[in-house]
């Protein structure tokens, strides 16, 4: 098996976990925080904005199931790359569309897939494509909460509608 990582952010990375830890290929999904300037991160910390993180899911994937490009493919469907430091009612640059990346190889393979997805948005795609310092391991009950609390309000609201369209638009890649 050759594994490879990538890091996404799109909104509240319970949903970003919720679509990745159902797909085939994918062998963990695990939310947490990237790409700000302090030396720790937490939930409350991240929440003020103050510390430049955003919300993540480290994604660890079998490139012999699943390639980084249908990874991606998923992701420009399951969230709106073209909304800045938003998605839907969350506000915030911690809920940025971001994508982390771990060496140069990644990163063309990431600017070829923006290119491939630009086409099917109007607008500009506005996702961040940064290099990964430093991830941090969200809290616990953060980890596959969508799994955990399906009929909490924002899971029903915001997150199932996610999983179903990635069940609508990527059949063949549901576990």
């Amino acid at each position: 098996m050759a594994t490879a990582q990538i890091v996404l952010g799109g909104g509240c990375f319970w949903c970003i976990e919720a679509v990745y830890s159902q797909t085939i290929g994918v062998i963990s999904a695990y939310s947490g925080y990237a790409g700000g300037a302090a030396f720790q991160a937490n939930y409350e910390a991240v929440c003020t904005g103050v510390t430049g993180h955003a919300e993540v899911v480290q994604i660890t994937y079998d490139e012999e199931q699943i390639d980084l490009e249908e990874l991606l493919e998923i992701f420009w469907v399951i969230h709106d790359p073209t909304s800045l430091n938003a998605q839907g009612a969350d506000r915030g640059t911690q809920y940025r569309s971001v994508i982390y990346y771990e060496d140069e190889e990644t990163h063309k393979r990431i600017q070829a897939s923006i290119a491939k997805a630009q086409s099917h948005f109007s607008k500009p795609i506005v996702t961040e494509v940064s290099k990964l310092e430093k991830f941090f391991m969200a809290e616990g009950y953060h980890q596959n909460y969508f799994a955990k609390n399906p009929l909490q309000g924002y899971c029903r609201m915001v997150v199932a509608p996610k999983v179903d369209k990635f069940k609508k638009y990527f059949s063949d890649r549901v576990r």
